[in-house]
């Protein structure tokens, strides 16, 4: 019947309706044509290379904005979202001003999508890229020993993966190989995304929701996480991040959560790059900036 409870206590149509950001924030093309302008901006104003391989397969490439006429910086990767399925990295370009105008080099990286690949796939690109910015990133006026990672939606699902990543297994880094990690509006328990309609794209499978669920995952102890979320998003976004929070605290990582008011799950990126924001203080703050 429609009206049974698949997930917690929604229907298909409720769990559905969490998840459907689009519906939830129509305004979602206008925002994505700013940032694609202030992407242009950042990328006129500062040194950049683009489209650099990190891994043999095309959608492994990255991109590098660093400030100008400076030595070695601190390091920001940034993980884009869209379910896994959508967005490419050049869309966000201007994620780099802020971190420029800090003193921070940014490298916000693609990864190939579902259904051409499946999520563990995707993870696996991404430490890929942790591993070469590890590597290469010094050549670029990176600090390889002061490396960060940030991401929304599904990048905010990634950016958790790689702070419960054992580094020493994965390429043989150090286990501290990333200094911090900011997860914006990220989704940490995947069984409501099997159950939901984002899955007739995404099948994934029982393994991958048990491999990739990073609420479950024991994480890093060696370094801090934030977890924010905007204080306009549905439910079930605010309890992903609660309850990792939670989680993670429960198994020694320093981590705490952030709601930020008023803002939707497209809007807190603007929260993000905003200097005047109580988010973009604290990860300033947890780089070092």
């Amino acid at each position: 019947m429609d009206g049974d409870l698949i997930f917690s206590d929604y229907t298909q149509e409720g769990l559905d309706a969490q998840y459907d950001n689009g519906a939830a924030v129509p305004s979602v093309d206008d925002i994505m044509e700013r940032w694609a302008g202030m992407s242009t901006e950042t990328l006129a104003k500062y040194d950049h290379a683009l489209d650099i391989a990190y891994g043999p397969s095309a959608m492994e490439k990255l991109d590098i904005v660093r400030p100008n006429n400076q030595g070695v910086v601190p390091v920001n990767i940034f993980i884009h979202g869209g379910f896994w399925m959508r967005r490419d990295k050049k869309e966000y370009s201007f994620i780099a001003e802020r971190f420029a105008s800090s003193g921070a080099l940014t490298v916000v990286i693609n990864y190939a999508l579902i259904p051409s690949v499946d999520l563990d796939e995707i993870v696996r690109q991404c430490r890929a890229a942790v591993t070469w910015v590890h590597g290469n990133i010094a050549e670029h006026g990176g600090d390889p020993d002061w490396v960060f990672v940030t991401g929304n939606s599904a990048g905010g699902h990634l950016v958790s993966m790689m702070m419960a990543t054992d580094w020493a297994a994965h390429g043989g880094l150090p286990s501290n190989v990333l200094k911090g990690g900011v997860a914006l509006s990220g989704i940490y328990e995947l069984e409501p995304i099997q159950k939901c309609f984002i899955n007739d794209i995404l099948h994934l499978s029982d393994g991958e929701v048990e491999r990739n669920s990073s609420i479950t995952l024991p994480p890093t102890k060696e370094a801090p996480v934030l977890f924010a979320v905007g204080g306009a998003e549905t439910a079930e976004f605010k309890r992903h991040t609660s309850n990792i929070t939670e989680a993670w605290s429960e198994m020694g990582c320093d981590c705490r959560s952030m709601e930020v008011p008023g803002k939707n799950h497209f809007s807190i990126l603007d929260d993000f790059i905003d200097p005047d924001s109580a988010l973009c203080s604290a990860t300033l703050k947890m780089m070092g900036l």
